[in-house]
Order: structure tokens, then sequence, then C-alpha cells
């Protein structure tokens, strides 16, 4: 069980490096402390004590604590103050990560960085203690895939003080859109147009969407879904676009395809996903009704994974850069550090936006008449 004297030190800490309290800026005094935290002066003094002694704060005789100025030292606590990036993923170990983070360290560990990996599992809490961990060890850069990036974040402030302490970030997969970052990632409209209007091109009509919306992503690949309806005059049925959250990405979307494939009269003949991993799961439910693929159904994935060639079933999907994209966020951030950029807009040229690729496999094929022939 945490001690009350450590919850008030890590919650100053916190205020300092979401940028609350500036550097130089007064802590607020014991008797304010007290009251904020409920506990006694002794508590009080004792998280003050420790963050002095760790060069988080100063005393002024008679004047009161105030925030130290971090970016003066010359040797922060616990870490050296070149040659370490970290890399914060929303997952490691699974899917299309250990590709992106591979590409990525192959650079980075070629210019003599350290590399530091963090992992938020798309929790926006996970993503604070990560970038309080950048903040604290004062690393030197950082490559960082948002959380929840489609939804307001409550962590923009601990973004602005890397700004303000010179520790440049690159975002890869998808950004945050006020804070305009330099970015590397895919065309997500385009590419979940182009899922869309292969099925349209191969004559299907009844298409069904899955797309997760907390993520920038998806809610793009979404867009390029309806992009390509309306391009070819095709109605949409609004029962077959399904979204979902992270917390509901394991239940949600099976649910709603097994609803959709109950009624027999409203079969969709297509259906377009929002990543390989999700594809594969909804493959498990077209087994339970016999439905044939691509005989019967065709399905598109998104990433190129290699879950796309996993199962029996070869999914055509749309190609993901990963090692690529790993190798030039790596590039990038090294330019950020050693040139000392300062213009961090997403629109500039140090942006990469990949074009998506489609490839074609075994999961999709011509849309069948009533009478069981191709259209």
């Amino acid at each position: 069980m945490e001690t009350k004297y450590n919850f008030v030190k890590q919650q100053i800490k916190s205020k300092i490096l979401e940028g609350i309290v500036v550097p130089h800026g007064k802590i607020g005094s014991e008797n304010e402390l007290m009251k904020e935290y409920n506990v006694s002066r002794h508590t009080v003094r004792k998280a003050i004590d420790e963050l002095v002694n760790e060069g988080w704060v100063y005393r002024k005789q008679g004047a009161g604590t105030f925030c130290a100025d971090r970016t003066d030292q010359k040797n922060p606590i616990g870490k050296a103050q070149r040659k370490n990036i970290a890399l914060i993923t929303t997952y490691l170990s699974e899917y299309i990560f250990p590709s992106i983070i591979r590409g990525a360290e192959s650079i980075l560990s070629e210019h003599g960085y350290q590399v530091t990996i963090f992992s938020t599992n798309n929790n926006h809490e996970q993503e604070k203690r990560a970038l309080e961990a950048v903040l604290s060890q004062r690393f030197d850069g950082l490559i960082v895939e948002p959380t929840k990036s489609s939804i307001p974040n409550p962590n923009i402030n601990y973004y602005l003080n890397l700004e303000r302490q010179g520790i440049p970030y690159v975002m890869i997969n998808a950004y945050y859109e006020e804070l305009e970052p330099y970015f590397l990632g895919m065309d997500d409209v385009k590419g979940g147009y182009t899922q869309t209007k292969h099925l349209l091109d191969l004559g299907h009509e009844q298409i069904v969407g899955l797309f997760k919306n907390d993520d920038l992503q998806g809610a793009k690949r979404l867009k390029g879904f309806i992009k390509a309806h309306r391009e070819q005059g095709i109605a949409l049925n609004p029962q077959h676009i399904i979204t979902y959250t992270t917390e509901q990405k394991n239940a949600k979307p099976l649910e709603e395809l097994h609803r959709i494939f109950k009624d027999r009269s409203h079969r969709p003949t297509g259906i377009v996903c929002y990543n390989d991993e999700l594809a594969l799961k909804l493959l498990d439910v077209i087994r339970e009704f016999d439905i044939r693929v691509p005989e019967e159904l065709s399905v598109v994935g998104y990433d190129d994974s290699f879950l796309s060639v996993a199962s029996e079933v070869k999914l055509t999907t749309i190609q993901h850069p990963k090692v690529e994209m790993g190798i030039d966020a790596a590039k990038l951030i090294i330019s950020c550090i050693e040139q000392e950029r300062k213009d961090r807009s997403a629109d500039g040229e140090q942006s990469i936006i990949y074009e998506p690729k489609l490839v074609v496999r075994h999961s999709t094929a011509e849309a069948k008449s009533e009478k069981g022939v191709a259209k």
C-alpha cells in the first residue's frame, strides 16, 4: 500500500511533469498542501524533503518551496543526457508492433542511441505514466503512437511540456490534431476507400464495415468506406456500419456480426475490417454460420500482418509499411535531435504519409447473382 507522503510526492511530481507547475514557480505552502491532500504537516514535509533531495524542487529561506529548472541540470537524476530515445506504442509484443519496433531499433542502435520501450495498452493512464518517465529521466527524444487518438486526450499538457523542455517527439500511425506534430502514417481515408472499392468493383453492394472509433485510423477508414459507396451511388444500410472502442474490440464486433447473419434475408456479401486481427476473429463467426469465403462472402483486412496468412483463408488486405515506418521514424527523430529543428508543423516536409496498396489474396471474389453465377 502506498504511503501518504509518497502519494503527496508523486502528485507534486505529476504537476511538475505536466507543466502545471513551471520552473521557479512556487509549490503550495505546507498549509495548502495539507488541505489539498488531507494529510499532516509531517507528511507534507517528508514529501518535500525527498523532492528537494532528488532535485525536483528547492527551498528559499522565508519565501517557500519552488519548482527546480531541470533543463539546466547537466546530469539529470538517474539518466545520461545524451543518446537515449523512448519509444511508446499502444501494444508491445503483438500484431504489427514488433516489426515497427525492430525497424526503429535497427537505425537508432546504428547511430549509438539506447532505446527504452513503453506500452500503453491504448490506455490514457498508462500513457501518462510513460510520458512522466520520459520527462523525469530526460530522454533526448520520443517516438510515440498516440493513445485513443480520435477522442480528447487528458495528457496533452505532457506533450507541451516536452516541447518546453526541448525534447522532440514524432508520432506514428496517428496523431493528436491539436499538437500538429511530425507524423508518420498511412493515408487511412484512402486505405478504407481502397478496401471498399475493391469489393464494389467485384459487384458487392451489401457490405458491412467494422471500424474502431477511438483511434484516428478507424475514423478515417470509416470515412473512406462511406466515400467509396457515395462515389458509386450505392446506398449504405446504416445497420451495416459497426463501430467499437478498444474496450469492446473482443466482443461487440462478433456480437454485431452474429446479429446480421441471423437475418438470412439481408445477409451481406462483403465485409471490410478495421484490421487483419479483427478479420481473423470474424472468420470464426463466419464458420459458425457455414458461410463460405470467398464463394458466399468476401472479406478484406488491413495491415498485411502475419495474421493475414495465418489461417486457411488468406486475406486480401491493405499493406502497412511496418519496418519501413520504424526506420523512417528513427531517422526523423535523430534529425530532430541533432539539427534542433523548431518547426513542428504536421504539414511540413518532414511528415511522411504512406500510400495504401491492396494485396489481393483468396478472401475476395466476384459477387454471385441470385442464380449463383458471377455478376
